[in-house]
């Protein structure tokens, strides 16, 4: 029922309705909450990635499985990447498969290289050879950018960078997709979001899926860098952005084929700590402590991204506070030993939906107002 309501009620003019769509990394936090999206929306979703780390994100407890072609391989195997490709033919690409985690990469530099970099390239030599391809939105971060540490956001004509080895690895990739795009014609897009925040996250070194597993024994949450300011956001946010651009792409590549940020509101930039006692809040009582090494690895202190073009070009824009968006989040990780996760998920892109919508008939009121 929430699928078909959710059909009926598209944001994207039914673009994606019997669409072949490859998403890599659909086992994954973003992945699973885009395939369920686009399932949602009737889009023949082929999903490709590895096995799910954990029995207990949307992957598993909402039978995406059962909802989905679900293909298993790795971005790093050319011929099986090269295989999917051939058999399925798809018309849409979005690729997150990645190593997702900057204190990991320092322990694995060569693994976070060959996956987010040569992945990268493997992907998009297939969307090179694939005729059927007319949109491919590849996903990258905020952590492209070079950080200066600058109190304003990065644009996306910044300079690539990057400190640690996940950084630099997502920079990397921005270059190859730029690359691609531009040597071959390519309907290629790369997006760049913040901290994501939602259900189904339970990743190492993630402040949320760390404050949770702390809540639930009982013990106090452990924080690094407590001053550290992020730019967190609800995960439907940015995947809004994802399902645009490729929609962007479909119908006019020569205008989309480009990097776009896709960031929160700027009352959503708070610092680790705040958001640690904002969660321990919500979930009613807990406490953290400061675990900050000055001998750790190098994590950057400040990030925050200009969305501005996305605002004006693609008609994206944040829709939700950050405490709506820890709100939307906890009640994700209190509801999941329920047996209706699946409902749980699609009421939440429901009722974003009916977000959006409102506030696209907002912006059109205000329009008719200015020309009247």
């Amino acid at each position: 029922m929430e699928s078909m309501e959710l059909a009926q009620k598209d944001l994207f003019g039914g673009v994606f309705r019997n669409k072949r769509v490859l998403v890599t990394g659909h086992t994954g936090f973003k992945g699973s909450w885009l395939s369920m999206w686009l399932d949602a929306l009737g889009a023949k979703v082929i999903g490709y990635a590895l096995p799910p780390a954990s029995d207990y994100g949307n992957f598993v407890l909402c039978g995406l499985k059962d909802k989905l072609t679900d293909l298993r391989g790795d971005v790093c195997d050319r011929k099986r990447l090269a295989e999917i490709f051939d058999v399925f033919q798809p018309e849409i690409v979005f690729h997150l498969a990645a190593q997702p985690i900057v204190r990991k990469s320092y322990r694995v530099p060569a693994e976070t290289f060959e996956t987010n970099v040569m992945g990268c390239v493997n992907l998009l030599e297939n969307v090179r050879k694939t005729g059927s391809v007319r949109s491919c939105v590849i996903v990258t971060s905020d952590k492209c950018y070079e950080n200066r540490e600058q109190i304003w956001g990065y644009r996306e004509s910044d300079a690539m960078g990057g400190y640690d080895p996940y950084s630099a690895s997502k920079g990397c990739a921005e270059l190859v997709a730029s690359a691609y795009r531009r040597s071959f014609s390519m309907p290629v897009a790369t997006a760049r979001a913040g901290n994501v925040i939602g259900g189904g996250d339970w990743s190492e070194d993630r402040l949320l899926p760390d404050c949770i597993r702390s809540l639930r024994k009982g013990e106090p949450v452990g924080v690094r860098n407590p001053d550290a300011v992020r730019p967190w956001q609800f995960v439907l946010e940015p995947l809004y952005g994802y399902l645009l651009l490729a929609a962007g792409l479909l119908s006019d590549p020569q205008k989309t084929a480009e990097a776009w940020n896709f960031g929160p509101c700027g009352g959503s930039l708070a610092s680790v700590g705040e958001v640690a006692d904002a969660v321990i809040g919500l979930w009613g009582d807990g406490s953290w402590e400061d675990l900050s090494d000055p001998d750790s690895d190098h994590e950057a202190s400040f990030l925050n991204l200009d969305c501005t073009k996305a605002n004006a070009l693609l008609g994206w824009f944040p829709q939700l506070s950050l405490k709506e968006s820890l709100g939307m989040t906890m009640e994700w990780y209190r509801g999941f030993e329920r047996p209706d996760v699946s409902a749980l998920c699609l009421g939440q892109i429901r009722d974003y939906t009916a977000r959006v919508e409102e506030s696209r008939g907002k912006q059109s009121g205000e329009k008719g107002d200015r020309a009247g």
